[in-house]
């Protein structure tokens, strides 16, 4: 998979996202200083969301549209969402400032206008929202401009996730990858079921991911050992300023110290690999091997108390101590000479 200059898969470090979101609380100024936060906070890439209130629900007061048991309590989903929403009058002022930045940009579309006001501003590729993946019409509207589709999982079961998938097939767009999510705000770390990462990888042969709503570093560092290629966080430019999404998302300080400990944990991974550094070769130094322990004449016998297996590791290795037990000296020895043979 490719996504502007970025190749995601394989080898490739792990493709991190700043999720934009509701961050801007409204201010197009905050929105424009947050991306060159996330730049300076490692970020590869920035993510929008693209709706209006009217394009993602229905103004309607009934109980259905009340929000329960979640952090948003109580709140009627148009309000939430007219509260939350990225002007689309931004977005093309947002996508600029990112490249300007030296980062990749795209965005959820919630709608198939969403889409296409997304194809004007050449998004490089698509992002399905974990409450979005039910909706197959729009995954195969996004799936046929033929660009990388993103699909978070946060709602899913598997029959949600294979329908999306096919849907996907069905406009042979075989550039997918899915995002292991936790659909609570903040997601609690023992729901994270980071063993999915690798099953979604190995099941579907797609690229597997994170999308982490669970406060720290820990998730993610957990998610890159386990094969995660992407991975995306809420972020926000300071948590003062509040927000719908604001306790869930990390400000320039923590994303930075996520980034630099997915950095590690991508360099702790390594490869599979029995040779050894020169520096591990001259750890060897420290190992065991065979010293003369006593002074010995030649012709007396090599016992347990003469000949031992100790550090360092410039004499016999070790494995031939017992050829030697109960032999004759063919010379003289002393303590602390390397046995040799």
């Amino acid at each position: 998979m490719r996504i502007g200059n970025k190749n995601i898969g394989g080898d490739e470090p792990v493709f991190i996202i700043a999720e934009l979101s509701a961050n801007h609380n409204g201010s197009l100024e905050t929105a424009l200083k947050t991306i060159k936060a996330a730049k300076r906070a490692g970020a590869d890439c920035i993510k929008l969301q693209t709706y209006t209130a009217d394009t993602i629900t229905l103004n309607s007061k009934k109980d259905d549209f009340l929000i329960k048991g979640t952090i948003w309590e109580g709140k009627n989903l148009y309000n939430l969402y007219e509260e939350a929403y990225t002007p689309w009058e931004w977005q093309k002022e947002l996508f600029d400032a990112a490249e300007k930045e030296g980062l990749i940009i795209f965005s959820s579309p919630f709608d198939k206008t969403a889409v296409d006001f997304l194809e004007d501003l050449n998004a490089p590729a698509y992002k399905i929202a974990s409450f979005e993946i039910t909706d197959i019409p729009l995954i195969e509207y996004v799936a046929s401009k033929g660009k990388p589709v993103i699909i978070s999982t946060g709602i899913a079961e598997k029959e949600d996730i294979e329908l999306a998938l096919d849907a996907c097939n069905r406009m042979e767009n075989k550039d997918v990858a899915l995002l292991k999510c936790t659909s609570s705000y903040p997601a609690p770390i023992e729901e994270a079921n980071m063993k999915m990462i690798k099953e979604f990888s190995e099941r579907y042969n797609v690229i597997s991911g994170l999308s982490d709503h669970t406060m720290g570093n820990t998730v993610p560092v957990v998610a890159t050992c386990f094969g995660a290629k992407i991975i995306e966080k809420h972020f926000i430019l300071d948590k003062s300023i509040g927000g719908p999404d604001a306790s869930f998302s990390m400000d320039e300080d923590e994303f930075a110290a996520m980034v630099k400990a997915v950095r590690e944990a991508e360099k702790a991974i390594g490869k599979i690999d029995y040779s050894l550094t020169e520096k591990q070769k001259k750890g060897k130094d420290f190992a065991r091997s065979i010293y003369v322990a006593e002074d010995i004449k030649a012709g007396e016998t090599y016992t347990e108390e003469n000949i031992r297996s100790v550090r360092p590791g410039f004499g016999m290795h070790p494995k031939y101590l017992k050829d030697y037990l109960g032999k004759k000296a063919g010379k003289d020895w002393e303590k602390g000479d390397r046995f040799l043979g």
